[in-house]
């Protein structure tokens, strides 16, 4: 019960990680999308 009642409903450092790592999968995704376009047009 104890255990239980320690673990917060909302965490906030997980949710904050979750973000960053959601943020820089996109921004991954971005660079790798220009970089195919740029050298796709040469």
């Amino acid at each position: 019960m104890k255990a239980l009642t320690s673990i917060p409903l909302v965490s906030w450092e997980n949710g904050i990680w979750m973000i960053g790592v959601f943020a820089l999968v996109v921004v991954v995704l971005v660079v790798a999308v220009l970089a195919l376009m740029n050298s796709g047009s040469k």
